[in-house]
């Protein structure tokens, strides 16, 4: 190899780090979530989080059951999807949020049809749609 070959190669090298250098500093910074007011709830004394979930068999299934009637539902949302289905001793919780109280209700019908009446706990908030902006940007 030359001289000639090995500054061309030293230039493209440069040239693609300073490349990559300007697209990250073109990148448009994203403001953190922030959920601290979701979290303080669950450190409540007697909320029930995720990993309160009872590893028993009859606990598992019944989470199992219940989750897989939610997503089998697809006239639900991304958000109805999602939300958390937690079972100890028999008892179910369902907690996040949706966007309408048709469906925290329909999440609700679901989990009472399967865990039976009496068993479940709607902790379920119903949260605004985001919309679209005419720059594309969520409100």
């Amino acid at each position: 190899m030359n001289c000639r070959d090995t500054l061309a190669g030293m230039a493209l090298a440069v040239g693609l780090i300073a490349g990559t250098a300007f697209a990250h500093a073109q990148t448009p910074t994203q403001t953190p979530p922030d959920n601290t007011k979701v979290n303080t709830r669950d450190r409540a004394a007697g909320a029930k989080t995720a990993d309160q979930q009872s590893n028993a068999k009859a606990d598992v299934d019944l989470t199992q059951k219940i989750r897989r009637a939610i997503v089998d539902d697809k006239s639900l949302s991304t958000y109805a999807h999602n939300i958390k289905v937690i079972s100890r001793d028999g008892h179910v919780t369902l907690k996040g949020p949706v966007h309408t109280a048709e469906e925290k209700s329909a999440l609700e019908a679901k989990a009472t049809e399967i865990a039976g009446a009496g068993n479940v706990s709607n902790q379920i908030s119903i949260t605004a749609k985001k919309t679209k902006t005419s720059t594309g940007k969520g409100k």
